[in-house]
C-alpha cells in the first residue's frame, strides 16, 4: 500500500519520501535504505519491508529510524522531499501528520475484532475517528461481512477499497521469470512469514496456483539453515513441484536456498481512481 500510495503521488507530480521503522532490522538510529537510485543496505540492516520497497520503486528516497521525527528531518535535509509517507504510523502519536490513511482488512470479523492479544486491534474501533480516508483491503469481492458493514457505516470518514493484483509470472531466487499458466498442472509448496499468512495462500489459490501444503512463520521471520531444512524436508514428504513464497519472504532467502525449485509471487496493490490524494493534501 505504501508504494502504491507513493507511486500514485509521483505520478500526480510530487516528489515523495518514505520513512519507517525498520521492524526486524539489526541496526539502529537512521539508515538510508535508498536514495531513490541505490539501495544501500542489505535488508538485515533496515529491516524486510523497507528492503523490499527499495527493491520495486525508483526516484523514492526510503530511510527508515526507530525516532520518527529525527528520520524525517534527515529526509527533509537530504533530500528535499515534498511530502513524506510515514508506514505504519496511525499509532505514533507524537508525530503530527497532515493527512492519516488507515486500511481496514475487509475480511475481518467479529472474533478479530478484539483488541491485542485477544485479536487482531491496536486500538478500539472508535479511535478510527482520527482518520481521514480509509480503505478497505483483501476483499476483491466487495462483499463484506454484515458485521464489517455495520461497523462501516459507524464512520464518517471517506470508505475506499483496493485490489491486489497478481502478475501473471512468478519470480525465481535468481531473477528469471515463468508465466503462471505454464505452472497450472504442478503442485505447490507454499511458506510464508507475514501478518496475514491465511491471506497470502487465498491470493495464489485466486491466481490458480495449485496448492499441495503450506507452512507459515511468524511475521517477520529470519530464515535459519534450521528453516531450510525443514522446509526441504517438508517439500520432499508433499511430493509438491516447487516451493512458492512471497516477495518479502524471498528477499530474505540467502544463496543456501537457491538449491530448491524457490519461485515468489509477484503482487501490486491498485488504487481506486478517485482517491485524490492532491485534493486531500491541498
Amino acid at each position: 500500500m505504501v508504494l502504491a500510495l507513493a507511486h500514485k503521488l509521483q505520478k500526480e507530480g510530487y516528489r515523495p519520501a518514505i520513512l519507517s521503522r525498520g521492524y526486524g532490522r539489526n541496526t539502529k538510529g537512521a539508515q538510508i535504505v535508498s536514495d531513490g537510485k541505490t539501495n544501500f543496505k542489505s535488508w538485515e540492516a533496515v529491516g524486510d519491508e523497507p528492503a523490499l520497497m527499495a527493491k520495486n520503486s525508483e526516484g523514492i528516497p526510503i530511510l527508515v529510524d526507530e525516532n520518527r521525527f529525527r528520520g524525517g528531518m534527515l529526509l527533509f535535509e537530504k533530500f528535499k522531499p515534498d511530502l513524506i509517507l510515514l508506514d505504519d504510523g496511525f499509532q505514533h502519536r507524537s508525530l503530527f501528520r497532515d493527512l492519516d490513511i488507515v486500511l481496514i482488512n475487509g475480511k475481518d470479523t467479529k472474533k478479530t475484532h478484539k483488541l491485542l492479544p485477544y485479536g487482531s486491534l491496536r486500538e478500539p474501533w472508535n479511535q478510527l475517528s482520527r482518520a481521514d480516508v480509509i480503505i478497505v483491503t483483501k476483499n476483491t469481492s466487495n462483499k463484506n461481512s454484515s458485521y464489517l458493514n455495520r461497523k462501516l457505516n459507524t464512520i464518517k470518514s471517506p470508505i475506499y477499497r483496493s485490489n491486489l493484483l497478481v502478475e501473471n509470472h512468478l519470480k525465481s531466487l535468481d531473477k528469471t521469470q515463468i508465466i503462471i499458466s505454464e505452472m497450472k498442472d504442478k503442485k505447490a509448496f507454499l511458506f510464508s512469514a507475514l501478518g496475514d499468512n491465511k491471506s497470502f495462500e487465498d491470493t495464489a489459490n485466486k491466481a490458480g496456483i495449485r496448492i499441495e501444503k503450506s507452512y507459515a512463520f511468524t511475521d517477520h521471520h529470519k530464515y535459519t539453515n534450521i528453516d531450510l531444512k525443514l522446509i526441504q524436508k517438508k517439500f520432499i514428504s508433499s511430493k509438491s513441484d516447487y516451493l512458492l513464497t512471497t516477495e518479502k519472504d524471498m528477499i530474505k532467502l540467502n544463496k543456501d536456498w537457491s538449491s530448491l525449485p524457490i519461485y515468489a509471487l509477484a503482487v501490486k496493490m491498485t488504487l481506486p481512481e478517485n482517491l485524490g490524494l492532491s485534493n486531500m493534501l491541498d
